[in-house]
């Protein structure tokens, strides 16, 4: 018999599902999964886990409770471990308990893993302390979407309304006349401060403030749609002093990421640090050239080069794959000359144990060409393992000053089998390579970038993104992932000055 995990996904923002949580969709075989989790958390589960959507959206459920019993049921045959991704806890207004007692009396085995509810986290986001000594000592989390199918409603609103000074409805949006209207009615001031907060904790959060009075129609005007959360009392007036998450440099600003998909992690959480609301649409794949006969014969004569040449961190890994593929480690790199391109590359060499000997001050084939001015090349034969395609500044300079320079295509980039289809419009595009700005336009042409941002990661780049006419915005003046970001970030902090 298998075992059934009842996860809570938190609120929204993947840093917050709790360590135990990603544990187990690491680790699930089956994961069934609601509307109101972040489809990130997906990209966590492994490559053979079947991936099954619930739905459980306002108005419209994919599955009836019912169906998802029976189907946690079934798949909890065997010796399969199925995970129930459930939005917030799922113990909140999140039917978890009912999945229980179901799973219970059937005799399945199962556990609860606790998730960081959005009753507690999307109000903290959008500066507001559901208590504080001086404002709230009591806190009510009540539902704002009761089961349709009852006759008179469960919620004692003459006792409810003013039992507690902070109020949390939660899936309350659609009802919020009604909840409104009902808490005046039963005794809360209609002056008492309110706010509806939707998308929580994501880039694309909104709050709206008001009054009891007037919250439902600042909301219409708003065109606030579900999901979201209405706040009641006091500690809303806290917001203007404690607003923070909007507050960060790249807040809402939908930025896309062209680079592979296994290279997108750092900048992706980057920007997502400051605010931005990252799409992903890899527009290449790294290739690896197999089987290399060339690589594996400079692998055997290493001991006759000078100096070796890496001028990516793919280059690196898979020349260090298959140097170890080969029987052999770092020591063979001994009295051999390391050049990295730039700080990714040197941490990439780092992490397999070697310091480099030389890195330029401009992380470009340039920059490389200007530390190659200063060595006496004469019959020196040095190693480029590199790209299939990519530039020749380097191979040209070594061969033209008396040097013997050995190209050993490693990889090759290509479009992707399954591209991501753009399902909104970015505000700015990043290019990290003249690769992704070919790949780009190969898969969707050149029109969206021409009312988008464009960032480049360097006059390399640049020049790509030129020759197709296209006008580059932003460049970065550090030819790296943390110096596009920066260029990226003071190009909004003078615009929002402007």
């Amino acid at each position: 018999m298998g075992k059934v995990y009842l996860v809570g996904a938190g609120p929204g923002d993947t840093k917050l599902i709790t360590v135990k949580g990603l544990e187990l969709i690491q680790k699930a075989d089956v994961i069934i999964y609601d509307n109101l989790i972040n489809r990130d958390l997906l990209n966590h589960a492994k490559e053979d886990a079947e991936i099954i959507y619930a739905g459980k959206q306002a108005s419209r459920h994919e599955l009836t409770q019912k169906e998802i019993n029976e189907l946690l049921l079934e798949k909890s045959k065997g010796k399969n471990v199925v995970v129930r991704l459930k939005g917030g806890d799922p113990f909140i207004f999140g039917r978890g308990g009912e999945e229980a007692i179901f799973l219970a009396e059937r005799g399945i085995d199962f556990e609860i893993c606790p998730g960081v509810t959005s009753a507690i986290s999307v109000p903290a986001y959008a500066g507001i302390p559901l208590t504080h000594r001086h404002f709230a000592s009591t806190v009510a989390f009540i539902t704002g979407h009761e089961d349709a199918g009852k006759s008179t409603s469960s919620i004692n609103w003459e006792r409810i309304s003013t039992a507690a000074d902070t109020l949390v409805f939660l899936m309350g949006i659609r009802n919020l006349k009604h909840i409104t209207e009902m808490l005046i009615k039963n005794g809360r001031s209609a002056e008492t401060e309110a706010c509806i907060i939707t998308n929580g904790t994501l880039p694309k959060q909104k709050v709206v403030i008001g009054r009891l009075r007037n919250i439902a129609e600042k909301a219409k005007e708003q065109r606030i749609v579900p999901p979201g959360i209405l706040v009641v009392g006091k500690v809303v007036g806290l917001r203007d002093t404690l607003s923070w998450f909007e507050k960060k440099p790249l807040f809402a600003k939908k930025i896309a990421i062209t680079r592979a998909r296994h290279q997108s992690t750092k900048l992706g959480t980057a920007l997502s640090e400051k605010g931005a609301e990252v799409i992903y649409i890899p527009v290449l794949e790294i290739q690896p050239i197999k089987p290399n006969k060339k690589l594996e014969e400079a692998i055997k004569e290493l001991k006759n080069f000078y100096g070796i040449i890496f001028t990516s961190t793919n280059g690196v890994n898979i020349f260090f794959d298959s140097l170890f593929e080969n029987k052999k480690d770092i020591r063979a790199l001994n009295n051999i000359k390391v050049f990295a391109i730039g700080e990714a590359t040197a941490n990439a060499l780092f992490s397999k144990g070697i310091l480099w000997d030389f890195l330029p001050d401009s992380w470009t084939s340039e920059g490389i060409v200007d530390i190659l001015k200063t060595l006496d090349l004469k019959n020196k034969h040095i190693l480029l393992p590199r790209a299939e395609d990519a530039r020749d500044i380097i191979v040209e300079y070594i061969n033209n000053h008396g040097g013997i320079c050995h190209v050993i295509p490693m990889y090759r980039t290509v479009l992707p089998k399954k591209p991501e289809e753009l399902k909104e419009k970015p505000d700015v595009i990043t290019f990290t390579s003249s690769s992704t700005v070919k790949n780009f336009i190969a898969l969707y042409g050149k029109a969206l970038l021409e009312n988008t941002l464009t960032a480049s990661i360097g006059p390399v780049t640049t020049e790509t993104l030129k020759s197709y006419g296209i006008v580059v915005n932003i460049e970065a003046k550090r030819h790296d992932i943390s110096g596009l970001i920066d260029a990226i970030e003071a190009y909004f902090k003078t615009e929002n000055k402007t």
